[in-house]
């Protein structure tokens, strides 16, 4: 995994942590997600856990693939399919994470311009 996947990576989760401050300064103050169940949550909560989930697993994937990478150079018995398939696990998994990210953009910059 390069520097560069490495870089985007960060900047994505930025990025989505910017959004999800954007709305929850647009959420109303009365209400407290901490004080609800889980299965009582405001479907936006419950949207955020998911995607929040969703960015931590691929953020080990690729942890644990740059871990793989460096044991295999080191010259650990690491076998090379098993590095390779690591290395492509991850990156599936951050290009599925970037198109669900600039769908749910879209969607909301569509739902910004529309005419009240």
């Amino acid at each position: 995994m390069n520097s560069n996947a490495i870089q985007e990576g960060g900047a994505l989760l930025a990025q989505i942590r910017a959004y999800q401050n954007k709305i929850s300064d647009l959420r109303p103050a009365e209400v407290n997600t901490e004080s609800v169940t889980a299965a009582a949550k405001p479907f936006n909560a419950r949207m955020v856990d998911a995607m929040m989930s969703s960015i931590d697993q691929v953020n080990t994937m690729q942890a644990r693939s740059a871990e793989m990478i460096s044991r295999y150079e080191s010259g650990e018995d690491v076998p090379l399919t098993d590095v390779v398939l690591a290395m492509q696990k991850s990156s599936l998994a951050f290009e599925a994470t970037v198109q669900v990210r600039n769908k749910v953009i879209k969607a909301y910059e569509d739902i910004m311009n529309m005419p009240v």
